[in-house]
């Protein structure tokens, strides 16, 4: 039994970035010899086992037969004489298919993976990089991570092609979900999208975000125009004030709404947040997404308009924004909220460096709102016999009246 060193952790070494988890590949070893060694299965698909000191998952070497459609359609065979060079021409890129031995530090390198590393390219391994449809999220993921690699143009046809074929048709709503939620928390995650388009993966997975690219904005709020090249800046800065993965999936669906705009009514959009939420909601459903994201994305998608023109908005108006964004109850998701509006804000062209008053304004607003004392303002209503709405009415003129004693509404 020889253990290797395999895929990312080997990749990253050599790019001279911080390791993240490591995988390793056994040859010549079997289930019953793992166990006996004290490795712990996990998994029913693949031959993948838990160290039992450092739980890094071992892998025995194998190989993949293409058997069906989408990224489960694979036979696969491990056996203690399926070789490294056979188990690492089953990987996606070049750059992944490099193992390390750690005894001798020796490189087993049968792809160039090493001079494609030097190249910044982004390479597929060999024709049957095809048969997975996961490898096409995989590259675009990649991508956004090496913003400065390119993709070599045999695998960009190759993306090409599993759409073309409908491998990507194949994908379940999981595995796109847990592709795109990496890629958005990638250094450049409006990379991801550029090659997703490129490919036209993005019209067949995200056909809400597509829409996007050719719909003109009034040139004087959006100096870029395209409604999908705004969309790239934003997730640019998300990246840059480093966002969640909330933040940032509520910046990919705040404007999807725009995509359905009436060509009569262009360049405004009027009313296109309640249509963003709506397509949000759709979205967030077809992918299964976490209940943090989707409701942080539904409730930018209503409100990033209101946000941005809150400068202007009076005491009692600003209350009610707050109502309506629930901030009394989750003040971790409003300030989320305006984080996602400020990336919305200054993710246009040209305007990348300017304020947003706006985020630190309404943030000073809900403390000072919240520091109201409600029971005993309630108290003191129900006391002179008012009640439900009442009470509620109350203590938001309290609430407002604090905010026009405070810095945060002077006037």
């Amino acid at each position: 039994m020889k253990c290797f060193l395999v895929g990312g952790a080997v990749r990253d070494r050599l790019l001279g970035r911080p390791a993240g988890d490591r995988d390793w590949v056994v040859v010549g070893s079997t289930p019953e010899a793992m166990c006996a060694e004290g490795f712990m299965p996990v998994g029913r698909d693949f031959p993948v086992f838990l160290h039992p000191q450092t739980h890094e998952e071992y892998a025995l070497a194998r190989t993949e037969r293409k058997s069906g459609r989408g990224y489960q359609g694979f036979v696969v065979m491990a056996s203690p004489e399926v070789t490294l060079a056979q188990d690492l021409a089953r990987r996606d890129l070049t750059i992944n298919a490099i193992a390390e031995d750690p005894v001798s530090g020796e490189l087993i390198d049968p792809f160039g993976g090493q001079r494609d590393l030097a190249a910044g390219v982004l390479r597929h391994v060999g024709p049957a990089f095809v048969e997975d449809p996961v490898r096409l999220l995989r590259v675009a993921r990649l991508a956004a991570r090496f913003p400065d690699f390119t993709i070599a143009p045999p695998t960009q046809a190759l993306l090409g092609c599993m759409v073309e074929d409908g491998e990507v048709d194949a994908l379940v709503p999981e595995r796109v979900w847990q592709e795109v939620s990496r890629g958005l928390m990638e250094a450049r995650p409006d990379r991801m999208l550029e090659v997703l388009r490129d490919c036209g993966a993005l019209a067949r997975l995200m056909p809400e975000v597509h829409r996007l690219w050719g719909v003109p904005q009034p040139v004087e709020h959006h100096p870029e125009v395209d409604t999908g090249a705004h969309l790239l800046l934003v997730l640019q800065m998300a990246a840059r004030l480093q966002a969640s993965l909330a933040v940032r999936y509520a910046c990919l669906c705040h404007d999807l709404g725009k995509g359905s705009t009436r060509t009569e009514d262009l360049p405004r959009h009027i009313g296109h947040e309640a249509r963003s939420a709506k397509l949000a909601r759709a979205v967030s459903e077809r992918w299964r997404v976490p209940t943090e994201c989707r409701e942080l994305a539904d409730l930018t998608a209503r409100e990033h308009g209101n946000i941005h023109r809150s400068t202007s908005l009076d005491a009692n108006a600003t209350i009610r924004l707050l109502a309506r964004c629930d901030a009394w109850r989750r003040p971790e998701r409003f300030a989320a909220l305006l984080l996602a509006c400020e990336c919305d804000a200054r993710g246009r062209l040209g305007l990348q460096g300017s304020p947003y008053p706006q985020r630190s304004r309404l943030a000073q607003a809900l403390t000072v709102a919240r520091a109201v004392d409600t029971e005993s303002l309630a108290a003191e209503a129900a006391s002179r016999g008012l009640t439900g709405p009442a009470i509620g009415q109350a203590i938001a003129a309290a609430r407002a009246r604090a905010l026009v004693n405070s810095v945060a509404h002077p006037g």
